[in-house]
C-alpha cells in the first residue's frame, strides 16, 4: 500500500507491540541525524502536526521519561515506554494509551528510513505521520548544514 508519495510507505508489520502500520520514508540524512531528530523534545513541535508544546522533559528522551503534550490547546501526559539509542527505536504512551512507536535504520553513510509504527485502529493518523517525516527530512538537513557551519567557523 503506497503512501501519499512515491517516498512515503505505508504497510502493516509486526513490531514488538503487535501488528501496526508502518508509515516510512526514506530520507537523505544520516541516520544520527534523524534520530537526533526524534529523541530532542525540542524538535517535536517542529515536526510533530499535532504537537505544539512539550513539558516535563529537558534535551532528549530516555526510557522513563515523563512530561506533557500540548495537542490542540490541551496537555496531554506521556511516557517513553522503550528508547533505544543502539537500535534507534522508541515507543511512547499518551494519555495512558499506546501510541506511536518510532525508529531510524541506516541505509547508507548518508541516507536513512524513518518509520512511525502506528496502531492499526488508528490508522487515519498515518497521515498525519506522512507529514511528519516530511519535516524530519527537513529538520535532519538542516541539522547537518548547521553543525557544518560551526564547523567551518570553529
Amino acid at each position: 500500500m503506497r503512501g501519499e508519495s512515491s517516498r512515503t510507505r505505508t504497510r502493516a508489520e509486526r513490531t514488538p507491540e503487535g501488528r501496526r502500520l508502518a508509515v516510512s520514508r526514506r530520507i537523505s540524512a544520516p541516520a544520527d541525524a534523524a534520530w537526533d531528530v526524534l529523541v530532542s523534545v525540542a524538535d517535536w513541535p517542529d515536526w510533530g502536526p499535532s504537537v505544539s508544546a512539550v513539558r516535563g522533559v529537558d534535551g532528549r528522551i530516555e526510557a522513563g521519561s515523563r512530561g506533557e503534550v500540548r495537542v490542540a490547546g490541551v496537555w496531554v501526559p506521556f511516557s517513553i515506554e522503550t528508547c533505544d539509542d543502539e537500535s534507534r527505536r522508541w515507543t511512547w504512551r499518551v494519555a495512558g494509551i499506546p501510541a506511536t512507536g518510532h525508529r531510524v535504520e541506516s541505509v547508507g553513510a548518508d541516507r536513512c528510513e524513518v518509520a512511525f509504527e502506528v496502531p492499526v485502529l488508528a490508522g487515519p493518523y498515518a497521515a498525519v505521520c506522512a507529514l511528519a517525516l516530511r519535516r524530519i527530512e527537513r529538520l535532519a538537513k538542516r541539522r547537518l548544514t548547521d553543525e557544518a557551519s560551526r564547523g567551518r567557523s570553529e
